[in-house]
């Protein structure tokens, strides 16, 4: 395996969500930049014992709602 992809939602809270969709490693944060950490660690960790994947992606997700009256827009989340 050369890479993990995370597919990252952000809460209600304004907080992040990062869940792996090719390892079973999950994290979350307050922040963007925390989150990278924390996504950095959750990987370090979960292959303690086994080489690290190469690369680590991060996938936001966003929930768009489109409105379909004449004011047009969406909105994120």
């Amino acid at each position: 395996m050369n890479g993990l992809i995370f597919e990252v939602t952000q809460e209600e809270d304004g907080g992040f969500v990062a869940a792996c969709v090719t390892a079973p490693i999950f994290t979350q944060a307050d922040t963007w930049e925390e989150l990278r950490e924390q996504v950095q660690d959750a990987v370090r960790t979960h292959y303690f014992d086994q080489p690290i994947p190469q690369q680590v992606r991060l996938h936001l997700v966003c929930n768009a709602l489109l409105k379909t009256s004449r004011s047009g827009g969406y909105t994120c989340g």
